[in-house]
């Protein structure tokens, strides 16, 4: 097992926000974990890289347990997140973002890294000395997993990468999503977007009011009336 998270406790406080959650990545899969705004998908997300602390549970990566690990080391270990919200360096140009995403690895390895990203996002390439708070929205999403990609991960985790962005451009980032899988990068996927996300997925988890209620492959979750009626927007058959 790649990853694993085992009964996950974590608070807001008094605010039980993550209960008992477990989730399991294999090598080289894509999983989903989706749910309404507010689930505690993010904070699932945060807590894995150690961004936030538990109250309780284990979080294993690559057979070390990475519970409440600094974010920094986490990263070291090649479980990098790509955040909700892009979070670009708006005042830094492209590659200036991209190099901010490489800190943790050896020197010598960052132009064959750069040289990667350009291949996968050739508009990066294109737009390299232009300062990031100008992009567009889809520009800047590409940018946000370019420069988690320049640590060279071994699983990426993403937040949210569809939000806020036109329908067009959701497809565009989810067949990266499909070929940054195909290059041997593992995915842990947090989204809204729950047919989008079930159709690439491996394995997909439901996460309500902080609690997994449901979990398969993503064509059983997309085939599953009770998820085409909560997340899917369709009416369950009589």
């Amino acid at each position: 097992m790649l990853l694993s998270v085992e009964n996950l406790h974590v608070y807001y406080g008094a605010i039980h926000a993550v209960k008992d959650v477990s989730l399991h990545v294999q090598e080289g899969e894509i999983v989903t974990l989706i749910g309404a705004n507010g689930a505690g998908k993010s904070t699932v997300l945060n807590t894995i890289s150690g961004l936030l602390k538990p109250r309780s549970g284990k979080i294993q990566f690559m057979d070390h347990n990475v519970t409440g690990v600094a974010p920094n080391k986490i990263v070291q270990t090649g479980l990098v997140q790509c955040p909700e919200g892009r979070r670009v360096f708006a005042r830094m140009t492209v590659e200036e973002n991209l190099e901010m995403g490489a800190y943790t690895r050896p020197n010598g390895k960052f132009d064959e890294n750069l040289e990667h990203v350009y291949e996968l996002f050739p508009r990066l390439k294109e737009r390299r000395t232009q300062v990031s708070g100008t992009l567009s929205g889809g520009e800047q999403q590409m940018l946000a997993v370019g420069r988690g990609l320049m640590s060279r991960p071994k699983v990426l985790m993403m937040d949210e990468p569809s939000l806020g962005l036109a329908p067009l451009v959701v497809q565009g980032i989810f067949d990266i999503i499909r070929e940054i899988n195909r290059q041997g990068v593992t995915i842990l996927l947090i989204e809204q977007n729950a047919n989008m996300a079930l159709k690439i997925a491996d394995l997909a988890y439901v996460l309500e009011t902080g609690t997994i209620t449901m979990s398969g492959t993503g064509a059983e979750l997309l085939a599953d009336e009770k998820v085409k009626e909560a997340y899917l927007g369709k009416k369950r058959s009589k």
